[in-house]
Order: C-alpha cells, then sequence, then structure tokens
C-alpha cells in the first residue's frame, strides 16, 4: 500500500532553523510517519556540507556561513532561488541513495525540458547542467549548474534535498567554488529565457517531484508482486 506523501509550503525560511526542523522530524518519525516534501526559499545563506577538505570559503562578511550535515562542499542560497527538502523513508519508496538521486535529477531535467531547455545530469557530479549558449556544437558553448543535490540518509530516510535557481542574484556564487569545484559556472532559469516565475516553476517541480516518487514506488510494488505470483 501506498503511503501519501505531504507537501508542506512553508514560505522563506532561515537555513539553520529549517534544517534543526528536518534533523527533528527524521529523528522523530516512525515506520507510520508519511513521507514529506518541503517547499522554501532562504534568506542569503552560504551552507557548507560534511566534505570540508580544500573547500575556498567566501571573503566576504554580508553574507554567513553555516555548517550543515548535508552531504557535499559549499553552495549559496538566496531568494529566488526554489529548495525542496524531501524527507523520504528509502526503504518504503524502493529506493537506495543512487535510484534517489536520479529522481531528483531526472525531474528537474524533465521540467527544464518542458520548457525547452535540454539539461543533463553527471555520474560523478551530482546535480543538474545545461549549456549556456544556444548551439550545443559551439567552441563558445559553457557548461553551467542549474541545479544542486545534498543529501543525508540515515537509518535509511532521507533529509536535505535539492534547490533550482529561477531568479536570483546568482553573483555570491562567484566568492566560492560552488559544490567543490574550481570554475564551475551557475545559471538560472530566467537567464535561460524561461519567464515562469519562481512561485510556478516551484508548483511545477512538486507537481512532477511527487510523481515521480508514487510512479516509481508504485512500479517497484508491480514488480515485486509479480515476482511472488
Amino acid at each position: 500500500m501506498q503511503q501519501p506523501l505531504i507537501i508542506r509550503r512553508l514560505g522563506l525560511t532561515e537555513f539553520e532553523t529549517t534544517c534543526q526542523a528536518m534533523q527533528r522530524f527524521n529523528a522523530e518519525r516512525s515506520d507510520d510517519t508519511p513521507d514529506e516534501l518541503w517547499l522554501t526559499e532562504h534568506p542569503p545563506v552560504y551552507s557548507l556540507g560534511l566534505n570540508r577538505r580544500q573547500v575556498r570559503l567566501p571573503q566576504r562578511n554580508d553574507i554567513p556561513t553555516v555548517l550543515t550535515d548535508r552531504g557535499g562542499k559549499i553552495t549559496y542560497h538566496g531568494p529566488g532561488q526554489v529548495i525542496v527538502y524531501v524527507l523520504i523513508d528509502l526503504a518504503r519508496r524502493r529506493l537506495n541513495i543512487r535510484s534517489l538521486v536520479n529522481v531528483l535529477e531526472n525531474t528537474v531535467i524533465e521540467l527544464l525540458a518542458e520548457h525547452g531547455i535540454k539539461a543533463i545530469s553527471k555520474k560523478d557530479a551530482p546535480g543538474v547542467y545545461v549549456q549556456t549558449t544556444e548551439t550545443e556544437d559551439t567552441q563558445d558553448a559553457q557548461e553551467a549548474k542549474i541545479a544542486s543535490l545534498g543529501l543525508r540518509i540515515k537509518n535509511d530516510r532521507c533529509y536535505h534535498g535539492l534547490s533550482l535557481n529561477v531568479d536570483m542574484d546568482l553573483r555570491p556564487f562567484d566568492a566560492i567554488d560552488p559544490c567543490g569545484y574550481v570554475d564551475l559556472k551557475v545559471t538560472q532559469t530566467k537567464d535561460l529565457g524561461i519567464t515562469a516565475s519562481a512561485p510556478t516553476i516551484a508548483e511545477q517541480l512538486l507537481q512532477k517531484l511527487s510523481a515521480n516518487f508514487e510512479h516509481r514506488q508504485q512500479t517497484a510494488m508491480t514488480n515485486e508482486t509479480k515476482k511472488h505470483d
């Protein structure tokens, strides 16, 4: 039997407070606790994950840097960036970490495709990437990251999630090596010619993500039933 997926629209929230709420939710949940998606955005903040080796810290005092327990290195969050935190029971959803990453990345890729933008994922560099020029075969084409992933798994249950750049000030990314990659370019849907607002993109992303999780679980359950027949 499929469990319901609860969607919470939190609005603008403080990064550190939200992380604490996710930790508390994950620690207190039981086998019967429904999975949840939390939609939010944060005031300007750099978040530094558990991989803190050889990280270039931002040399600016106007944006705080907060340590967090997700995987990965450093990134930036700010208004105009759509964030979805994914609080799910992996075993119940018939997922492992690789298939979870695939669902998140493919959902963003599908969303961008509906807006006419081709995007890709990379096995060795989680996230979603696009070409920032109109023709992919031009020598001037540059690859840029448009969505980032950062996850934490405890007791086979996940929290943290993904961020998608929509209509934000990208300049704070210049002060860091995004996700630990030197000279990695970042972009956003607005700069790719997508006119949809952040709230519109957020709702489209939630709808697709929810549907993909449900489809993935239903397919896995059907396959399990067939094996036992």
